[in-house]
């Protein structure tokens, strides 16, 4: 199969939403997806991005993607964390998912981060299978924590 990895364009944010949104149906959260197409272009394209996104194309359509941004471990140093990686469903077992993977180790490897990190859900296992087997080392003894955007609102109005 002849497929393309590149670096996505703003353009490209349309398929990246689908896809996003097909992710979120997959994850049981198909209601969770609160950013637009717009959103997407703006955050990604503007003077300092908050993300970098890879794109896999089959036959000129955006079939996959990898979603990544940077952080900092007070441990490791400079960080990049995968957001999502994503092959639409019809594609799923064809080598996509690990050329975008490569795709984001070589680019993390140019930055000279120390880490890639990312999250898996707990049940998918068929992900955890292809991420060990590519070497990640999945932390099933620690807890993902969030303070959502109702979360953060409740907080700051407790300091007042």
């Amino acid at each position: 199969m002849d497929y393309n990895i590149r670096t996505a364009t703003k353009h490209d944010m349309i398929r990246v939403f689908e896809l996003i949104k097909e992710l979120a149906l997959f994850e049981k959260e198909a209601d969770a997806v609160e950013i637009t197409v717009e959103d997407l272009q703006k955050d990604g394209f503007s003077e300092n991005p908050k993300f970098h996104c890879f794109v896999a194309e089959v036959n000129h359509k955006v079939e996959g993607i990898a979603l990544i941004f940077n952080r900092y471990s007070t441990w490791k140093g400079p960080v990049i964390h995968l957001e999502d990686l994503v092959v639409s469903e019809k594609m799923r077992g064809t080598g996509l998912g690990t050329a975008l993977l490569d795709e984001v180790v070589k680019y993390g490897a140019q930055l000279g981060v120390k880490r890639i990190s990312w999250e898996v859900l707990d049940w998918n296992e068929p992900a955890i299978t292809f991420y060990e087997k590519k070497g990640a080392d999945v932390k099933r003894d620690w807890n993902v924590v969030h303070l959502n955007e109702q979360g953060i609102k409740t907080y700051i109005a407790q300091l007042k």
